[in-house]
């Protein structure tokens, strides 16, 4: 099958072909669809492995330090050995897919062959013919739901919960700081559950699109006055950043755009030296939204297949997806 992969090493990104993986417990091989391009994630990975090695290491020191205290635990030259096997390694791209279950594993109980569903995850739902998902990282996908949409159920997830994450309600204020796709579905999202939303970008086509789609949307420059219009002088009772930048700016604007005691929450990728002061003074709650919600990154959800109590987390990533 082909699958489209990134080669650390040298910056390339591939077209390969590679076997169609084998099914495995809880885990459902889908032939996919359609596959979405995430223009945040998958953009950075490539200009990540783009870089020289020196770049490659100023950009990431946190992966610096991993290299270091695994060269102290184990030596140097065994920590020279893997770092060249990680660069060797072709890293596949794409975390949200669609499509049709062609086989299934051994504790796949819910799921037959010939379902259409919904895929999400990292390694799992790649830009690849066939994919191998496990079972909480599938969601059904009815009938009357093109493919090509059904691929964007993981990021309508990631834009669900940094919502729900902000607790507002019919007729709260609702500023959302980057107009791309997160910031597009978050305003969507937002204005379906009551809420009145101004979106706030540094691009004019994004401002544009978006007034477009009927929001309220306006530049960075004009955000903090456009923003006390829209709020009565009051500030926003949510300032959600799904903007894509190391620049602090974002988290200041949120603050000085909030009203008092109201929350910032932070589902792009974005600087986080939060100005104190604004912060303080105003009492404001900080979240940085973990991807798609609980469940993600606990491999006893992601890989074993449990599913956390209804009844004490109603949210997951899984329940995410299907709404």
């Amino acid at each position: 099958m082909k699958q489209v992969v990134q080669d650390i090493r040298s910056g390339e990104t591939k077209l390969l072909d590679v076997p169609v993986p084998e099914v495995q417990p809880r885990m459902a091989l889908v032939r996919n669809g359609a596959s979405l391009v995430s223009a945040g994630t998958e953009r950075a990975l490539v200009e990540f492995a783009s870089k020289s090695l020196v770049a490659k290491a100023t950009s990431r020191p946190d992966l610096v330090r991993q290299v270091i205290d695994k060269a102290r635990r184990e030596g140097l030259l065994t920590t020279v050995e893997a770092v060249k096997n990680r660069f060797d390694q072709p890293l596949p791209l794409g975390y949200s897919s669609a499509g049709t279950i062609v086989a299934l594993g051994e504790g796949m109980e819910g799921f037959q062959v010939g379902d259409r569903v919904a895929c999400a995850g990292g390694g799992y739902a790649v830009h690849a013919e066939y994919v191998l998902v496990p079972r909480n990282l599938l969601t059904p996908l009815a009938q009357n739901v093109d493919f090509k949409v059904g691929a964007f159920a993981t990021v309508g997830a990631i834009a669900l919960h940094g919502f729900r994450l902000g607790e507002v309600g019919v007729r709260d204020r609702v500023a959302v700081i980057g107009l791309g796709l997160l910031g597009l579905l978050t305003a969507s999202i937002a204005r379906a559950a009551g809420c009145a939303v101004m979106g706030i970008d540094v691009d004019p086509e994004r401002v544009a699109r978006a007034s477009q789609l009927g929001f309220r949307a306006v530049l960075r420059q004009d955000a903090e006055q456009s923003g006390l219009t829209f709020t009565d002088h009051q500030g926003f009772d949510l300032v959600q950043i799904c903007a894509d930048t190391p620049s602090d700016d974002t988290v200041e604007l949120a603050a000085a755009i909030a009203r008092d005691r109201g929350v910032v929450v932070a589902t792009g990728v974005v600087g986080t030296h939060l100005p104190r002061k604004l912060y303080y003074e105003k009492e404001l709650r900080f979240h940085i939204s973990r991807s798609y919600g609980p469940g993600r990154y606990d491999p006893r959800y992601e890989e074993a297949g449990e599913d956390y109590p209804f009844g004490y987390v109603r949210w997951t990533e899984g329940r995410n997806m299907q709404a």
